[in-house]
């Protein structure tokens, strides 16, 4: 099988102009980046107002490995797989992120014969949309301490500033660093640091605001920091908001670029899920909707983080109800839970994919709290034995919960037809009462429990003094019934990256909350979760190359 990044390489490109005229868009409201990519007006939904949505698809999975199992990949394939039965799928996708391009994961456009294409420059720079965020968000930052150093009629407090940069590269050296050092020319000292753009709350804002107007409006309402009597500051108090929004203006659009097999596929916004709530923009999936039959969209690492914000905190906001969805599971994921070592997860095991099946288990019960029609995709790897997959198959048999075979990164949409076929008749015969976990009135202590227990399976929730104090504040502020947007490791449903499988009688431990008050939620901080990612032994970055040609190699 050909590397990933030749297979997108080799392929038979649409002008994506095409594309944006089957789908319905005026000349007026495509912007071109070249023949392959473009943006679309996010006005487009002002016209389209009367249109009824399709239908609505989540795709979310098991506690991964560090390299994923697949399930962007399944996301193309079953908008690929959709158009071999004649419906108009749209594919829904995130960003990605320089940072785990560059180091653990590489590139991050789906895999095989179902990628998104073209597959480098979407990894790369794409049409500047991160880049974007990153000038907003920093500018915020140099504003802030201009007005420090000007004149500070706000009397902030430089102690208490709580807006850091951002860089869209992983490097840890940046997470804590003093500045404005070199005497009083050069500024106020104070300690600060760097995160992940991805982690930036404009991230945030950007993929949940409904048009430019409530993007004005959300970026208004950060809270950048406190004054000396400890109370708060927002952007709109230092007349920012508008300067940020300009730096956004063509941010907000989405951008379209298509499949391997020619199917549309929107990717617009890029918030990690172990840090921010982990889902593409409200805009890209109700114009997805709109344009339609089906939207299909990828959440976030494991079904805990990305889908449970998806399902409590993306649908509440944006009125969006699933009408279905795709839980991913792969045997490397399974073997992995079930104690083999990263080295060893290509070696035939059932054994250890039985002792996986409890991270499965535990997935599925949450998932089941959303009352929403579902199936199990098998992700199935070239290295996957038959004795794996009946392995997988029993599991879901005891548990009540129906399974499907998937190939789709060696076939493309032939490979998941089975599993969209069946999951078109699921969501025909079963019922959807669809509801959130909680309700946004709850105590914020309520809602943190909620989660963690039902979701995560934890016995208790404790809290730092600092995180207490927080809590304090939040309730002084009036931002209780914010719903909740827990920062947690990916790699475990508890907050230790060491405990994989089920964990059971754990304590997930609180040790800040942050006020996301501008993206609208709260972000408590658990375990030794960071927001500022570091480099592996061996990064990715060390493969990629340009070759003679010009041509991006080592990607994936």
């Amino acid at each position: 099988m050909k590397p990933d990044i030749v297979i997108a390489q080799e392929a038979k490109k649409r002008p994506i102009a095409e594309i944006a005229t089957e789908l319905g868009f005026q000349e007026e409201e495509v912007e071109l980046y070249g023949r392959y990519k473009a943006k679309v007006s996010h006005r487009v939904l002002g016209r389209l107002k009367d249109r009824p949505y399709g239908k609505l698809i989540m795709v979310t999975g098991i506690t991964p490995t560090p390299a994923g199992e697949g399930k962007t990949t399944l996301t193309v394939g079953l908008g690929q797989a959709l158009g071999k039965l004649g419906k108009k799928g749209i594919v829904c996708l995130r960003e990605p992120s320089l940072g785990p391009c560059f180091g653990l994961k590489g590139g991050a456009a789906g895999g095989g014969y179902s990628q998104v294409v073209p597959m480098e420059d979407i990894n790369l720079h794409f049409t500047g949309d991160l880049h974007a965020v990153g000038v907003a968000h920093n500018l915020l930052a140099a504003l802030i301490d201009n007005h420090i150093y000007q004149w500070n009629h706000l009397q902030i407090d430089p102690r208490r500033i709580l807006w850091r940069r951002v860089v869209d590269i992983n490097d840890r050296a940046l997470r804590n660093l003093v500045l404005g050092l070199g005497g009083a020319l050069q500024g106020v000292p104070r300690e600060t640091g760097f995160d992940i753009t991805a982690a930036s709350e404009v991230m945030a804002i950007l993929c949940l605001a409904e048009n430019f107007h409530d993007l004005k409006e959300r970026l208004g309402r950060i809270v950048i920091g406190h004054t000396y009597s400890v109370e708060p500051v927002t952007v709109k108090e230092l007349r920012a908001q508008g300067a940020m929004a300009a730096l956004l203006k063509d941010a907000i659009n989405p951008n379209l670029v298509q499949t391997l097999e020619g199917t549309p596929a929107f990717i617009h916004g890029g918030p990690f899920a172990n840090i921010a709530h982990g889902c593409n923009s409200v805009i890209a999936t109700k114009l997805a909707l709109k344009l339609g039959d089906f939207a299909i969209t990828e959440t976030g690492f494991g079904f805990d983080l990305g889908g449970e914000k998806f399902l409590d905190i993306k649908c509440p906001y944006s009125g969006l109800k699933p009408d279905g969805a795709v839980l991913v599971v792969s045997s490397r994921a399974l073997k992995h839970h079930g104690g083999v070592s990263l080295g060893r997860l290509k070696v035939e095991d059932p054994t250890a994919v039985r002792r996986g099946l409890c991270n499965l288990d535990r997935q599925v019960e949450s998932l089941r709290k959303f009352h929403l029609p579902f199936l199990v995709a098998i992700n199935r790897f070239t290295f996957d034995t038959e004795k794996e997959i009946r392995a997988i198959l029993r599991g879901c048999e005891k548990i009540g919960v129906e399974a499907v075979v998937t190939n789709v990164w060696a076939e493309g949409g032939p490979g998941g037809i089975a599993l969209i076929e069946r999951l078109l008749k699921v969501m025909e015969q079963d019922p959807n009462h669809y509801k959130p976990l909680y309700d946004w009135n709850e105590s914020v202590k309520r809602k943190i429990f909620l989660i963690a227990s039902e979701i995560y399976g934890a016995k208790k929730v404790e809290y730092t003094d600092r995180a207490l104090l927080h809590l304090k504040r939040i309730e002084s502020l009036g931002l209780t019934k914010l719903p909740i947007c827990i920062a947690k490791t990916q790699r475990s449903l508890s907050d230790n990256p060491e405990l994989v499988g089920r964990p059971e009688n754990f304590t997930i431990t609180v040790r800040e909350i942050k006020i996301a008050a501008g993206a609208g939620f709260l972000v408590p901080m658990t375990g030794e979760i960071l927001s500022m990612p570091g480099l592996p032994r061996k990064p990715s970055a060390e493969e990629i190359d340009v070759d003679a040609k010009g041509r991006i190699i080592g990607l994936f």
